[in-house]
């Protein structure tokens, strides 16, 4: 008996096979295409995204000698906050889909600011900031012609991508996203736990185009049999933070874990308290196993991973990303160069969306060893940023940083980490702890697991500081000089 994990992130797709002793049997992973039509406009191709998760779920399957068609569930993870649009009828997106790195209605959400801002934060739990997908989908209404009525009038279906792909793999028979991913739309009452009529008027949302908000674990019905050769149950659907919260064993108030992605997404789990930030951080939903609200406070930082990526493909410096680790060890530290990774705007705690990146402190030494220590250094300094402002929303110290996702395969990345933070970072023995997560739900709500067989897998790795808290201080005061810099400047 085993259950597929589909994690649709936003530079690939990472599908995992976990056997019912909760061990990973196969693994697979793809890119797809990245879209870039003007400055700080991020698109995908929805359709694309389906492909590569076809491809990438027969891969695990088969890297893992298990028939797809003999699953006995199927969980989803995603990229939240990116808009998918499609037509009802025909199944096809009217537009590409719009990334939660996008920043192109910058404008829009600023014009409401002085308006809607407190009530967004209180009903929302998040900032009014175009991260978030509410308009992101009225760009798509305003400007794509004729879309406006069809929405109207029920003949498209707006979701984030674990919607689409839950449409698509039903055979368009299931319309539904769950608690995490509605709690990132701008559009859901994290208290309340409904769409908000107010500010689906606000955005000119039609409630038309809606799906239905159900819990993370919970039978949503059966693949088409054409896609895996049976019917398969979608069992899961979680967004990709809460499922890594979830795949960390992090069910418990106080709990944390930091992912390592595209972005960096560091959670804290609050239990039934919706805690409010003081400090730049949003109030979320966490995943659902029944009926009852679980809530998170979490800190997003739009530039992680990415950064290795342009490092790679803009600068051309390194050929694979794994590259990058070895060039940054050649020196011990980036001799004052700083990079910050502003490509699409900071998030928090600044939540900047004017701000654009910049690489300071260069010298005619400067090589491109001192540039890959930077771009490492720079997901960890954000990263310590996160967690200064949610042990002070909190009140609550974290002890051990728990980490996951791709980039901490990366161990100069993770020692970096613990010396800036001045405290152990513990890396799992599965860092996919997103696709995990979603498996774990999904095996849940089908009852191939119960909660008592969630135990804490063993394995891991912890990274100790190395250097004093002098330095570690040094090091975070220049970061932050940089920061300021990268605000100041405006184009």
């Amino acid at each position: 008996m085993a259950v597929l994990a589909i994690d649709a992130g936003t530079t690939g797709v990472t599908c995992l096979v976990i056997d019912d002793a909760l061990r990973t049997r196969g693994r697979a992973y793809a890119e797809f295409t990245q879209h870039y039509p003007r400055p700080g406009w991020v698109e995908h191709d929805a359709e694309e995204i389906l492909a590569t998760s076809l491809h990438v779920a027969r891969a695990a399957a088969k890297d893992a000698d298990v028939p797809l068609r003999s699953l006995a569930a199927l969980g989803i993870t995603n990229q939240r906050e990116t808009a998918v649009l499609w037509d009802r009828a025909s199944g096809q997106p009217v537009h590409r889909a719009i990334v939660w790195q996008d920043r192109r209605t910058a404008a829009a959400c600023h014009a409401m600011t002085a308006d809607w801002e407190d009530t967004v934060r209180r009903r929302t739990g998040l900032l009014l900031d175009p991260y978030f997908s509410a308009s992101k989908l009225q760009w798509m209404l305003d400007n794509v012609p004729g879309l406006r009525d069809r929405a109207r009038q029920g003949g498209l279906a707006f979701g984030t991508v674990d919607a689409w792909l839950l449409w698509r793999l039903t055979g368009g028979r299931v319309h539904a996203t769950d608690v995490t991913n509605a709690s990132r739309t701008l559009l859901w009452d994290i208290h309340a736990g409904a769409w908000d009529a107010e500010l689906l008027e606000a955005f000119g949302i039609p409630e038309a185009v809606l799906p239905d908000v159900r819990p993370s674990a919970h039978d949503h019905g059966p693949t088409d049999a054409s896609v895996f050769g049976a019917e398969v149950p979608v069992a899961g659907l979680v967004g990709d933070q809460q499922g890594a919260l979830f795949g960390q064993r992090c069910f418990e108030a106080g709990q944390a874990k930091n992912t390592y992605g595209t972005g960096c997404f560091l959670l804290q789990h609050t239990g039934g308290e919706a805690v409010a930030s003081r400090n730049g951080l949003v109030t979320t939903r966490a995943a659902s196993t029944d009926g009852g609200a679980r809530f998170a406070l979490e800190g997003s930082i739009f530039v992680a991973g990415a950064a290795v990526q342009w490092v790679r493909d803009g600068l051309g410096l390194i050929k694979a990303a794994p590259e990058i680790d070895g060039l940054a060890s050649q020196v011990e530290d980036s001799e004052g160069v700083v990079l910050v990774p502003a490509f699409t705007g900071l998030g928090a705690p600044y939540w900047d969306p004017h701000a654009r990146g910049a690489l300071l402190g260069i010298t005619r030494g400067t090589d491109r060893r001192h540039i890959a220590r930077a771009t490492l250094d720079a997901i960890a300094f954000q990263s310590a940023d996160l967690v200064t402002a949610m042990q002070e929303d909190s009140g609550t110290r974290i002890e051990e940083l728990r980490v996951d996702g791709g980039a901490t395969r990366s161990a100069p990345l993770m020692q970096i980490q613990a010396d800036v933070l001045q405290r152990p970072v513990v890396r799992p023995a599965e860092v996919d702890t997103t696709a995990y997560g979603s498996a774990m739900l999904a095996g849940l709500a089908t009852g191939v697991w119960g909660m008592g067989d969630f135990r804490e897998p063993g394995g891991e790795k912890v990274f100790r500081p190395r250097i004093k808290a002098e330095a570690a201080e040094a090091r975070m005061r220049t970061w932050h000089h940089a920061v300021e810099a990268v605000r100041a400047y405006r184009p």
